[in-house]
């Protein structure tokens, strides 16, 4: 019997996305636009719905180029997981467009997140934020007590890399190597998990950090990368400190 292949992680610091990974769309205003467009879904299925369509943002989109493009596949995606109608579909894209377009709708904090994270924390690795945002995300996790650079209530990160704040996003490499720089580290001694493969997963790559896409659902099924259903299961695959 051949011996199971290892899957232990071996590397000094975590780089973290937001979307997906501690934040996800908020229920209530994406209801209310399903509702201004006479149309109807459920709570129970948003959370799901998010990482469906992130699943269809796959590794040979060219997320910079065409953005438009991208975001109809992510969008349709969500909507079909919703149960909505494809006839329904062009009149929530004009509701949702302009709630996804405000970074303020990305806060739920996803259920057993702050735990994960502490758990990752505790195998004694470095960890840093790389996110594309607003330019106040590290303001919001703190606020939400999830983490923030230095002491305070929750999690201690050495740094929060905000495209907002930069100027540059991912897939765009450089948005990593300023993280890198951060944290002092060649690439090979980081991982980066995210949720979204054309973003997340194409910009470490290019980076040539080590990528991980959490994916709670098991969506993932044919992936040239790998997958995670929570951070506490990368916590179980770092090697030991």
């Amino acid at each position: 019997m051949s011996a199971e292949p290892d899957r232990t992680v071996d590397v000094d610091a975590v780089l973290l996305d937001v979307g997906g990974v501690f934040f996800v769309p908020e229920h209530e205003r994406i209801l209310g636009a399903f509702e201004r467009a006479e149309c109807t879904t459920s709570a129970d299925l948003l959370d799901r719905a998010h990482y469906t369509g992130a699943a269809r943002m796959t590794t040979d989109l060219d997320v910079l180029e065409d953005w438009p493009g991208s975001w109809a596949r992510y969008l349709d995606a969500y909507l079909t997981t919703c149960g909505a109608p494809d006839d329904a579909h062009d009149e929530l894209h004009k509701h949702l467009d302009s709630e996804f377009a405000d970074a303020a709708l990305w806060i739920r904090v996803l259920p057993g997140c702050r735990d994960n994270l502490r758990a990752l924390a505790a195998r004694g690795v470095r960890l840093g934020i790389v996110s594309n945002a607003d330019g106040l995300i590290g303001a919001r996790l703190r606020e939400h007590e999830i983490l923030q650079v230095g002491p305070g209530p929750g999690v201690e990160v050495e740094c929060v890399i905000d495209s907002g704040e930069v100027g540059v996003m991912k897939p765009d490499p450089r948005i990593f190597e300023i993280a890198l720089d951060a944290l002092n580290l060649p690439p090979d001694r980081v991982c980066y998990v995210g949720d979204m493969p054309g973003i997340d997963v194409v910009g470490a790559r290019r980076a040539n950090i080590r990528p991980f896409v959490i994916d709670p659902y098991d969506l993932h099924h044919d992936a040239d990368y790998d997958r995670i259903s929570s951070l506490a299961e990368l916590a179980d695959r770092i090697a030991p400190r």
